[in-house]
């Protein structure tokens, strides 16, 4: 049976660069490409035998780590990997502790993407080279919150993300095409999972697996 790769970016371009590695690391894989997180959900879900998740940490719908730890929580047995315009060490090492089965920076060339995506496959965690004995010394920066956010069903998930977008329960409601009382009953239940009180504290928590805004070398990734 063909292999079934995600490619989640919301760049084009990439995403092409992306499927072109895939094409040459399984030449009989099929590819479905995603450019938010809405859209990921949705593909896993219609792909529940997927093989792999090629992730950009910073697509729509996405607060820096969230999106990483949410697809670990939700499908443990899909691996993960992190694309990403960032190589900052302690960005790898977010990315494996969160459960990334690798790192592969967008500066990578195409032979070096396409041996990370046929190491992945094949059970490896693969990182740049010479990245592992660097990271492996540094803190961990894995947090409860963590936990708590993987434990989020993917509506709750969805419900999350808009209102850290500032969206109002009518037009969350809206958006999602459910009422608005199935939309206090999943706010509810997020803020007991999250164990906060209100939206202003939901935000704040999940400011926590945001990317280093001051960190330059984000930028486009």
């Amino acid at each position: 049976m063909a292999q079934t790769i995600i490619v989640a970016d919301d760049h084009p371009l990439f995403r092409a660069a992306l499927k072109q590695a895939v094409s040459q690391a399984v030449p009989d894989a099929q590819t479905v490409e995603v450019d938010s997180i809405k859209a990921l959900q949705a593909a896993v879900e219609s792909h529940p035998d997927a093989d792999l998740v090629l992730l950009d940490l910073n697509m729509p719908g996405a607060h820096g780590f969230s999106g990483l730890v949410f697809m670990r929580g939700q499908y443990p047995g899909l691996p993960v990997v992190v694309v990403s315009g960032s190589e900052e060490l302690q960005v790898m090492r977010r990315s494996i502790d969160y459960g990334a089965s690798g790192f592969i920076p967008k500066s990578a060339p195409l032979p070096t993407i396409t041996k990370a995506i046929q190491a992945v496959l094949e059970g490896d965690v693969w990182l740049p080279a010479g990245v592992a004995d660097k990271i492996e010394r540094m803190h961990s920066d894995t947090t409860d919150f963590s936990e708590k956010l993987s434990s989020l069903t993917p509506q709750q998930f969805r419900v999350l993300g808009m209102l850290a977008e500032g969206l109002l329960n009518k037009q969350i409601a809206y958006d999602l095409d459910v009422s608005e009382a199935t939309i206090k009953a999943h706010i509810t239940a997020v803020f007991r999972k999250l164990g906060v009180r209100n939206r202003t504290q939901a935000v704040i928590a999940i400011q926590q697996m945001e990317i280093d805004p001051s960190d330059q070398s984000l930028s486009g990734s």
